[in-house]
């Protein structure tokens, strides 16, 4: 037997059957990218009657965000095709007024994704006593709210007659003023019996209680109970410490005699409120101008008329409660008055800003009683710059 023969190939000069083979070969090693892996999620939604639920909007929404929403068909089914593996959430989109409704979280990955059949008949008779507490629960906090509103509407308007009656009744001839009388404790009384009903029907934690109490206070002072209302305002201060609260609260505590717990009371306005702390210290100072207290007063005035500089009110307060300091000295026989510095100025500013008006007239008395009460005193108006 004779040995195999190999031949040799042999190039000859043509180049273009080489190549051909080489470029066979490269191809053959070339391995194509691999696809990514896709997926199909898909499901059945029956009705509350337990039926197909025909062309109700589902929606799949990615890990990524990014979102897909299909319809289910004649049978109720429905189906996402070639998504990109991942965690989807679907939702069934109930009709209004009815929520979203989230389905299920799926992965779509290398296993097969189970399908997802809802049926609401089941869903409503398993949830059904919940939807039905919850239900329940908020209708009676409706109700319960239209009572309360209802009730603090009636005694806003009664508050709002026994003011009107009350700001009558310097106005009113003598012989009217006991039938006035009466009727704003009648209708201060029957305003605070509604707003008393109202802060029984407000919820334990309602944002409108402190609101409530606040307007309580103020049915309780037009009928004359001073500490209710004090007490009331309290309340009103825990719920939310509004300077406007405190201020209301400073000036029933003032009314009532309860001198530094008001000052406390307006001290607590103004550093709440800084840039309405004004009217703040412009009350404390009627409260100790109201109660004879002059010296006290000259302080809170002075900040009154630095904060507001315009207030023909303060001025004039601040000049009397400063003739109301003055001080006296014995010269030889006679008795001579000390007129407190910046007394004159603020009569003057008073009468600068309020020419015509109660606090002007009264500024203009004030520098004619200093002239009388303190001779060769300057109460001359300084004329403006043009």
């Amino acid at each position: 037997m004779k040995p195999t023969r190999f031949t040799a190939l042999r190039c000859n000069g043509n180049k273009s059957w080489v190549l051909a083979v080489m470029l066979a070969a490269a191809l053959a090693c070339v391995v194509p990218p691999r696809a990514a892996a896709q997926g199909t999620i898909s499901g059945t939604i029956l009705d509350v009657a337990g039926k197909p639920w025909v062309d109700i909007p589902i929606d799949a929404v990615s890990d990524q965000g990014a979102k897909m929403q299909t319809k289910t068909d004649k049978d109720g089914g429905f189906a996402f095709r070639n998504l990109r593996s991942g965690f989807y959430t679907i939702t069934v989109e109930l009709p209004p007024p009815s929520k979203p409704y989230e389905a299920a979280k799926v992965q779509v990955g290398a296993a097969e994704t189970p399908k997802i059949v809802l049926n609401f008949k089941d869903i409503v008779a398993k949830q059904g006593s919940e939807y039905a507490e919850q239900a329940k629960k908020q209708e009676e906090e409706k109700t319960k709210f239209q009572g309360m509103k209802q009730h603090f509407d009636a005694g806003i308007a009664l508050l709002a007659q026994a003011n009107q009656a009350k700001a009558d009744l310097p106005k009113a001839p003598a012989d009217q003023r006991d039938a006035l009388k009466a009727q704003v404790t009648d209708l201060s009384g029957k305003a605070a019996t509604e707003l008393e009903a109202a802060k029984a029907a407000a919820p334990e934690k309602d944002p409108n209680l402190h609101l409530i109490w606040a307007r309580l206070g103020d049915a309780y002072e037009t009928a004359g109970r001073a500490d209710d209302a004090a007490n009331a305002y309290k309340q009103a201060v825990a719920l939310k410490p509004s300077a406007a609260y405190y201020n209301n609260l400073g000036g029933i505590l003032g009314r009532s005699g309860k001198i530094e717990d008001a000052m406390a009371a307006y001290q607590k306005s103004a550093e709440l409120d800084p840039a309405n702390a004004a009217q703040a210290w412009r009350n404390a100072g009627i409260t100790l101008y109201n109660v004879g207290k002059m010296k006290e007063a000259v302080e809170p005035l002075k900040k009154a008329t630095e904060l507001d500089p315009k207030s023909a009110q303060a001025w004039y307060l601040l000049g009397a409660s400063l003739v109301g300091a003055m001080e006296y000295k014995q010269v030889g026989d006679k008795m001579q008055v000390v007129v407190q510095p910046g007394t004159v100025e603020a009569y003057q500013k008073a009468v600068e800003l309020d020419p015509n008006g109660v606090y002007g007239q009264q500024a203009k008395q004030g520098l004619d009683a200093l002239a009388q009460i303190a001779p060769g005193i300057d109460i001359k108006l300084k004329k403006k710059k043009s």
